[in-house]
């Protein structure tokens, strides 16, 4: 069992005065409203269940430059992307597309020891595979295919400014509980880029001293497989998690970088729900994040960041110090930045600190940067990470990052906020989205 400092992050540490009281207008006091009891619907608790687990296959050509576009796989929205290619041709290719994609994540599915892949017979468990694969056409638009099966449902994607494709992913079972799996695997071919997001946030259910039969309780797991390929760039910004009183939950992410390929990723959780007066008990979090690049000289090791939070580091200074939220964002660049250009962007996101509670720290990586938030509002680490998000679209000279439409931010992260774009023009941002 290991647990990790916030300030290990790197250079500088700065504590602020908090100012936030928990009231629900600042988007914490939802929380309190979550009953257990409701984990899930009635129909997934019966026989019934057993029909949403069939593979619901996404396939679409085009992520959607107007945002129109539906990625449900109907026959009907294929023919309207597909112009004059003949049905039988077009059906044939879209199973071929989902055939594909369902044996990368079955292959990535695979890869866990089968103690954690093998539920107990009729515990009810559930595992919710997605598998995605995003492509640069001639128009510099980002496209992608893809296939899930319950609980995970792809939504519909479309472009953003630098033919990004923007992708929200859904998880329709209303929450995690000891047992369940999810297993995402997404490959990025060259040039292509992309936005993943979830579109809400994800709940984890107690299960310690829950079952006669497992008081111990059970892990619910994720397992994310990340592949871009040279000159690729993928952002990976999910909303929260929340993880209740006694609830167990594992996160493992594996990112595969091809030369001048960059990933951007973050994770924030809160560790019970504080506004109605809960912690997180006897519960643990984990989190398992390992970035390899290949370089031509061989393959090397960007960050293998291992984290455990639960027990004494709930509570010990060098832990959680008693505090609820924890987050991470990390950027492993395509590039690396010349020694000035990496300090100047590090004390950049220092500077955007400012009126932000709790413990924020930054450091760089010998590619790319590091950042820990720790504190009592999920909302200031949101407002911080966002604001590193801008930073770094600016360091790489693309178009300032607008705010996704499944996101229900009620604060302005962006609200005073100055950075240099390419060219060296300063973009002054808004909340747009």
């Amino acid at each position: 069992m290991t647990h990790q400092s916030v300030a290990a992050a790197g250079v500088d540490v700065e504590r602020r005065a908090p100012d936030w009281n928990g009231h629900p207008d600042n988007g914490e006091g939802a929380l309190a409203a979550d009953n257990p009891a409701d984990r899930r619907p009635p129909a997934m608790e019966g026989g019934e269940a057993r029909g949403l687990t069939s593979a619901e296959a996404n396939s679409e050509p085009s992520c959607g430059a107007s945002g129109d576009a539906s990625s449900d796989g109907s026959n009907e929205s294929t023919a309207q992307a597909s112009g004059d290619v003949s049905s039988d041709a077009r059906n044939k290719a879209s199973a071929k597309a989902s055939s594909e994609a369902s044996a990368e994540a079955n292959a990535a599915a695979s890869a866990l020891p089968a103690s954690d892949l093998a539920p107990s017979a009729g515990s009810g468990s559930w595992h919710g595979r997605a598998s995605l694969r995003f492509s640069r056409g001639g128009d510099g638009l980002s496209r992608h295919q893809g296939s899930a099966s319950a609980p995970l449902k792809i939504q519909r994607g479309f472009n953003r400014a630098n033919g990004r494709c923007e992708l929200p992913l859904l998880h329709t079972a209303g929450g995690l509980v000891g047992g369940d799996q999810l297993s995402i695997t997404v490959h990025l071919e060259p040039g292509s880029r992309a936005l993943l997001t979830s579109v809400a946030a994800q709940k984890v259910y107690g299960t310690i001293g829950r079952s006669r039969l497992r008081p111990e309780g059970a892990w619910a797991l994720q397992e994310l497989a990340f592949q871009l390929e040279e000159g690729a760039d993928l952002e990976w910004l999910p909303q929260e998690l929340v993880v209740y009183a006694d609830g167990l939950y594992e996160q493992r992410t594996r990112v595969n970088l091809a030369p001048g390929a960059g990933w951007l990723g973050a994770e924030l959780v809160r560790l019970g729900r504080t506004a109605a007066g809960e912690s997180l008990g006897a519960g643990r979090w984990r989190s398992l994040l390992e970035i390899r690049r290949r370089d031509p000289g061989g393959d090397r090791w960007e960050l293998v960041d291992r984290l455990e939070l639960g027990g004494s580091s709930l509570v010990e200074a060098h832990g959680l110090a008693g505090e609820p939220v924890f987050g991470s964002l990390v950027w492993a660049a395509p590039r690396k930045l010349a020694g000035t250009e990496l300090v100047e962007l590090v004390e950049a996101c220092r500077g955007d600190r400012s009126g932000l509670e709790g413990t924020m720290a930054c450091g760089s990586l010998e590619q790319g940067l590091l950042a820990r938030y720790l504190g009592p509002s999920s909302t200031a680490a949101r407002s911080w990470f966002t604001r590193l998000w801008a930073r770094i679209r600016a360091a790489q000279g693309l178009a300032a990052p607008e705010l996704p439409r499944v996101w229900p931010f009620q604060e302005r992260p962006f609200a005073g906020q100055e950075v240099a774009g390419a060219a060296g023009q300063a973009w002054s941002l808004a909340d747009r989205r």
